[in-house]
């Protein structure tokens, strides 16, 4: 019983820190199941909730400028997970510079053209996500 307790609080981690839980194994070998509400973690995520809390070391951005990187280097790391799913090129180790450059403007080439289809999809009232087109 502890084992599925604990298999259900690791796949469910949001939700598991806002419950304390115990399993017990009574005086006639009965398991009971007792938890607790936390009550101080549940107040800290109804206060939070739909809020994005940005850290940063800069401190001669104003808090536009900021959120404007953060949503940058949010769709970057969205085109490498479009690079590695979709479109499949993964990294390829290369020797010489000129072929590092062309790996590149490939896979510049290729992001282009798949955020075009994206765009034509849009256009199209497809939606915004190739995915679904092919």
């Amino acid at each position: 019983m502890e084992r599925r307790v604990g298999r259900l609080l690791e796949r469910n981690t949001r939700a598991a820190r806002l419950f304390e839980v115990h399993v017990e194994v009574g005086g006639q070998g009965f398991t009971q199941l007792r938890w607790t509400k936390v009550e101080s973690w549940r107040e800290w995520a109804r206060r939070s909730e739909g809020c994005y809390l940005l850290r940063s070391n800069v401190i001669d951005w104003t808090p536009e400028e900021l959120w404007r990187a953060y949503v940058q280097l949010t769709e970057a790391e969205a085109a490498f997970r479009v690079h590695k799913s979709d479109l499949q090129i993964r990294p390829v180790w290369h020797h010489r510079e000129h072929r590092v450059g062309a790996h590149i403007l490939v896979c510049f080439l290729a992001y282009v053209l798949w955020k075009t289809l994206a765009a034509s999809c849009h256009q199209a009232g497809l939606g915004d996500e190739p995915r679904q087109v092919f």
